[in-house]
């Protein structure tokens, strides 16, 4: 959760809340906000002043400790709302919003296409199907997908030598997976060569280098082998 703009104590809200009546009134439209508005603030801005004055320590009652809580929460809701049209405002500069005492969002930081390819795996071959994991190169545990990576792109290969170019293999689908079984035709005899490539991609869909193809032989309706 963003940290509130509002100071938490009476002292520095009362200061806060000066600087901010002062601004809004002398330009409330260059903050996206109306005459009437600034003034409604300066109001309760003045109510509260007034209402902690009289909440002095050495004076102070229950009535007044009261009506200052009431005053400071009036207060606050009404900045609240005038912070929402302020931010609402695209003319506002980040630089009013910071004279003003409000946040500034921070600009997300965008995440980079994947800088290195997956690790791949053979776990077993059933039949026709080859069962993988991926994993991050960069992880000595072998452990899941990167930081960033939201999943990889999964291509197949029918063949003694694999395609250089990726784009002449045949493309199985994306996953968020990291253990996958990889079917391939049942048409295809036993003892035939296949290969297995992958990308990894990130949460806009910019994918990473592809991992060196990884050769694997098919069983057919023969009996199963573990890679």
């Amino acid at each position: 959760m963003a940290k509130s703009f509002l100071p938490n104590t009476d002292a520095a809200l009362l200061a806060w809340s000066l600087n901010f009546k002062t601004l809004i009134q002398a330009g409330a439209v260059s903050y996206g906000l109306t005459v009437p508005l600034a003034t409604a603030y300066g109001v309760l801005h003045d109510a509260y002043a007034d209402a902690l004055a009289a909440a002095d320590p050495a004076i102070r009652t229950r009535g007044s400790v009261a009506a200052k809580n009431t005053a400071r929460a009036n207060l606050k809701a009404d900045a609240r709302l005038l912070d929402r049209l302020v931010q609402g405002t695209a003319s506002v500069s980040d630089a009013q919003k910071r004279d003003l005492g409000l946040n500034v969002p921070s600009a997300p930081t965008p995440i980079p296409p994947p800088a290195d390819e997956p690790g791949l795996d053979i776990l077993s071959v059933s039949k026709w199907t080859v069962k993988i994991k991926l994993h991050d190169t960069a992880s000595d545990a072998k452990r899941g997908k990167p930081p960033g990576v939201i999943g990889a792109a999964i291509f197949t290969h029918v063949g003694a030598t694999p395609p250089a170019d990726i784009g002449a293999w045949q493309f199985q689908g994306n996953t968020g997976r990291t253990k996958l079984d990889v079917p391939f035709p049942n048409t295809l005899a036993a003892g035939t060569q296949v290969w297995i490539a992958a990308f990894w991609f990130n949460g806009r869909k910019q994918s990473g280098p592809a991992c060196t193809p990884v050769p694997t032989t098919l069983q057919g309706s023969g009996v199963p082998m573990a890679a």
